[in-house]
């Protein structure tokens, strides 16, 4: 039996963009707004599932609150860690780190930013977690809040896409995506 997993991305976060990864930056009132659009008219759900960064937590709570929904934490889809570029933009990081910066673009299962967790390990520990997911609710319909990271590392091993195009896939402030995770983890886009 397959579990019918949405994905939603969290919102805009006032500390803005760039590289936010495990930094535990709040929402924007226009954060909260996107995530709440992106799930209006959608599910029923059976569960919520969040990350534990509160970008993500917050939202799951209010809205599992306002649906009378459990939610879970699981510590293994938080964002990937940038280590030393946490926090930086693209554009600072052109300015003191450009050949890094297009190595990891071009390949980032190839090249980990300094002190950071490498893109093999944390596409292993989020697939993981979804397979813990796959296991304990098969046959149920939940929404997972997390991060574009987490997003593009399901979405890419759904549409499977070489892992050299991981960081093309865009993933918006409060976008929804639906998988079907299938008994044996395999992962398939849903409409």
């Amino acid at each position: 039996m397959s579990l019918r997993l949405d994905l939603l991305r969290h919102g805009e976060t006032e500390r803005g963009g760039g590289l936010r990864g495990s930094l535990d930056d709040a929402l924007t009132l226009k954060g909260w707004e996107q995530m709440r659009a992106g799930v209006a008219q959608q599910g029923p759900w059976d569960r919520l599932i969040s990350s534990p960064l509160q970008r993500c937590a917050r939202f799951a709570e209010e809205l599992g609150a306002s649906l009378g929904l459990p939610v879970e934490i699981e510590r293994d889809l938080r964002e990937l860690h940038f280590g030393a570029w946490e926090g930086q933009s693209a554009e600072a990081l052109m300015e003191t780190d450009a050949d890094d910066l297009g190595r990891f673009w071009s390949d980032p299962y190839g090249f980990t930013p300094p002190d950071g967790e490498p893109v093999e390990q944390f596409a292993g520990r989020v697939l993981a977690a979804v397979s813990r997911l796959q296991q304990r609710y098969a046959g149920q319909r939940v929404l997972l809040i997390s991060h574009g990271g987490v997003m593009k590392v399901l979405l890419a091993q759904a549409r499977g896409l070489p892992r050299e195009q991981l960081l093309q896939i865009e993933v918006a402030h409060g976008a929804l995506f639906t998988l079907q995770v299938a008994a044996d983890g395999g992962l398939g886009e849903a409409r």
